[in-house]
């Protein structure tokens, strides 16, 4: 079959061992309701194969340009699609293998993603094939009710290995997500005019977050300097269906433009500086309706000492919704024909996040 649209994937055993061949298909996007997407474009997840109880191959196709996850000017693709990606192949899972109905609520507590070789991000003539190879484990599983589920990935381009990414859900019936979603909130005073008067601030220019569109900008400023997640509920991308809170993709989203701006602001490097690393855990939900102030804090340096480590902080009335811990570091560009290289190091061989 033409190569465009089939992977053969050796299947890795134990350790120095190989226990089977497969293929995965890259022909069409899975069912979007069984992603949690309303739009078919914005589905990547193409195909799964079980491999042992606890073990799936995934496929995913990452296109050439995207609206939001377009590749950078150094012709990248956009990390955020790793944790897009996870996600979706953790609901994909979830429902078509491990016994979730369709009607439960997924709620992420932590993800995280290390990239180790960003050479294999390089978009080329043709959409990049991604495969995942997942561990799955179930963490505080109660169901029918409730399902607690985590995925660990190893992420592989065109057969090359190149990053690692996890995701941690549980997957809740109506009842159970209205209890959780709305503990403690019944009878909260909220003075309308001091909340307009919080919100008030202004949005970045698209370029100074790496964006393209002025539209994809989620980050503001107030006149006091506090940074601000914005939301824009018919952004067709970060709010692809309704929801009754700011989803996880939108917050990290808003804590990547952050980094991105100040990190840019910190290094010359021509060559630019790549996100390697995340890691987020999200303690409550973050509503709709409430400002979320986002903060960063730059955090000691490792033993690599070019690298930039980031903490950004997201918090909701009082209540931290989220902690984001990023790795930033100058992506050496691999020489051109006839040049010479001169190596000091290996970009990505770090410790995780």
């Amino acid at each position: 079959m033409d190569q465009l649209y089939e992977l053969s994937t050796r299947v890795p055993g134990e350790p120095g061992t190989a226990v089977a061949d497969a293929s995965l298909k890259f022909l069409r996007p899975v069912s979007r309701q069984l992603v949690h997407r309303a739009a078919v474009a914005e589905v990547f997840i193409t195909d799964a194969l079980q491999v042992s109880e606890d073990r799936f191959l995934v496929g995913a196709q990452w296109p050439r340009d995207h609206a939001l996850y377009h590749p950078d000017a150094q012709g990248l693709s956009d990390p955020l699609l790793l944790t897009e990606t996870v996600r979706q192949a953790l609901v994909y899972l979830a429902h078509e293998y491990c016994g979730v109905p369709l009607g439960h609520r997924f709620v992420g507590s932590d993800t995280y993603f290390e990239i180790t070789d960003h050479e294999a991000f390089v978009v080329g003539d043709t959409p990049l094939h991604v495969t995942l190879d997942v561990r799955w484990s179930w963490v505080a599983n109660r169901p029918p009710r409730r399902f607690g589920m985590r995925v660990d990935a190893v992420v592989s381009v065109a057969g090359r290995v190149c990053a690692r990414a996890g995701l941690s859900v549980c997957a809740v019936d109506e009842r159970l997500y209205r209890r959780l979603r709305w503990q403690g909130k019944s009878g909260q005073a909220r003075d309308e005019a001091a909340r307009a008067g919080l919100c008030a601030a202004t949005c970045l220019p698209a370029a100074d977050v790496g964006r393209l569109r002025a539209k994809d900008s989620v980050l503001g400023r107030t006149e006091t300097g506090e940074w601000r997640l914005l939301v824009d509920l018919h952004h067709a991308v970060l709010f692809d269906h309704p929801g009754d809170h700011i989803p996880l993709m939108v917050t990290l989203e808003g804590a990547r433009q952050l980094g991105h701006h100040l990190v840019h602001r910190r290094h010359d490097a021509p060559a630019g500086v790549v996100l390697r690393a995340v890691r987020m855990d999200c303690p409550a939900f973050a509503d709709l309706d409430e400002p979320v102030r986002l903060s960063a804090e730059l955090q000691p340096p490792t033993a690599a000492s070019d690298v930039t480590r980031l903490r950004i902080t997201a918090v909701q009335r009082e209540d931290t919704v989220a902690t984001v811990a990023m790795e930033w570091l100058p992506r050496v560009l691999p020489p051109a024909p006839g040049e010479v290289a001169f190596a000091r190091g290996t970009v990505g061989s770090g410790a995780a996040v």
